[in-house]
């Protein structure tokens, strides 16, 4: 079984949040239902799955539910024993976006206190923003991704304590050893193929088979895009092609969205598109990252949605979708193979699953530089880019941004294959592999306001 950074979230949550209802939103085939079916069976001693989906496609038994007593009659059905009360029995409702009626029954669910409840979606948050009445105070939530480059190490093997050893190398901004470097370097490289979606690393582990993983990346791709066409017929079209453009827009100089490109027309804008691109971020198949162009802490005041980029959600994915089984483009110094596309959507991803909104910076004047987060430590904005060749101490955009008075920025990092880690002029050199260690600064930390006097 993978080890899961989320089993923890939801362990936690059962323990401390009463009666609450834990939603899971996530996409497809991350390993949301695998893990809560775990937690459940480990923690419940009466544990009831009812897959929502299957459901609507199949006997439609909770179709028609009306009430908590309906609900609860018609779980009957799903066991063969007697089920305890809230603090033995947990009942979890998978793709509970197919129904949206229960989305609105949870209030009383939780009201009532006779069962645990957990839910999750593949498409919640589009569910919830049509829900015309959400059930606030009653549930939790959360956020689920494909898995980080700290949990593919741990599938890979790699030691708690050898990554805490790594961990110190970054907070001390010291490098690795040579041999140590080299061996990051190639599980990095093993990452950007295989990606952070279960079914693919599983398959790896099972036979190191690059053309089995493959398989599974071209049929999870598939499944997107299919779900993409099940979920709006009427925009099925332009949703799956907007998603199929995501890699050939990276591939462009500005890597941007090209709103005229999507159906050919001229005079498009952002607007036309806006519901599409809900689906495609909302759903989790695709990162949207939105342009700043002047950077200011917090960034979300400054968002622009007219200047947007899309990434794939996983990694694996994009590089079946650019090399295939040609996956000496990503092991082998290549001079013609620029895995700079490559390098952005991994660090985006690893961005993305550490709660980090997804910025740029974009100046006509200026430049563009690859990434910004708010720095919370600092209350400022901290610039990042991303570097896959030799030349990543060539970054003109970057020293005109750190150059301007107006923007208050004293630091930046610059990611790339190289090992050795320095600072010069505020600009800090890491090898790529330490985007693992990027969080907010407050994530994980309980905040306690002094009294009122």
């Amino acid at each position: 079984m993978l080890r899961r950074k989320f089993s923890a979230e939801i362990e936690r949550f059962l323990r401390e949040e009463g009666h609450k209802i834990l939603l899971v939103n996530g996409a497809r085939q991350i390993g949301k239902s695998f893990l809560i079916r775990h937690v459940g069976n480990q923690f419940y001693k009466h544990y009831v799955e009812i897959n929502l989906k299957e459901d609507k496609e199949g006997d439609q038994v909770f179709a028609s539910v009306k009430s908590t007593t309906d609900l609860y009659m018609r779980l009957s059905n799903y066991t063969t024993e007697p089920l305890g009360d809230v603090h033995d029995t947990l009942i979890f409702l998978d793709e509970i976006q197919s129904y949206p009626h229960l989305l609105t029954m949870l209030k009383f669910l939780h009201q009532e206190g006779r069962y645990r409840f957990i839910a999750s979606g593949s498409q919640l948050g589009i569910a919830l923003s049509q829900t015309p009445s959400v059930p606030i105070g009653s549930v939790h939530i959360s956020q689920m991704y494909p898995l980080d480059f700290e949990e593919f190490l741990w599938a890979m093997g790699m030691s708690e304590e050898w990554i805490a050893d790594i961990r110190h190398h970054f907070e001390q901004h010291e490098a690795l050893d040579e041999n140590t470097h080299q061996m990051m370097l190639k599980r990095f490289q093993y990452y950007l193929l295989i990606g952070g979606l279960p079914d693919a690393i599983n398959t790896y582990l099972e036979d190191r088979n690059m053309v089995r993983v493959r398989q599974v990346h071209t049929t999870i791709h598939e499944l997107y895009k299919i779900d993409a066409s099940q979920y709006d017929q009427e925009n099925k079209l332009k949703i799956r092609r907007i998603y199929d453009m995501i890699p050939s827009n990276l591939e462009n100089k500005r890597k941007r969205v090209v709103f005229q490109h999507i159906e050919d027309k001229k005079g498009k804008t952002f607007s036309d598109y806006a519901e599409e691109f809900e689906y495609l971020t909302a759903s989790g198949i695709a990162l949207d990252i939105l342009a700043i162009s002047n950077p200011v802490f917090p960034l979300k005041e400054s968002e622009q949605k007219r200047l947007l980029k899309l990434y794939l959600n996983d990694v694996g994915l994009l590089t079946n979708v650019l090399y295939g089984l040609q996956v000496n483009a990503v092991l082998q110094d290549i001079p013609s193979i620029n895995l700079g596309t490559v390098f952005e959507s991994v660090v985006a991803q690893e961005l993305h699953a550490h709660g980090f909104p997804l910025h740029y910076y974009d100046n006509k004047k200026r430049g563009e530089v690859d990434f910004l987060v708010d720095d919370f430590s600092r209350m400022e904005v901290l610039p990042l880019e991303i570097k896959s060749g030799k030349d990543y101490q060539v970054h003109s955009a970057l020293d005109t941004f750190l150059s301007t008075p107006e923007y208050h920025v004293n630091k930046a990092i610059v990611f790339s294959n190289e090992r050795e880690v320095k600072v010069v002029k505020g600009t800090y050199y890491l090898p790529v592999y330490y985007c693992m260690f990027l969080y907010p600064d407050m994530a994980n930390q309980d905040i306690i306001l002094p009294p009122l006097e």
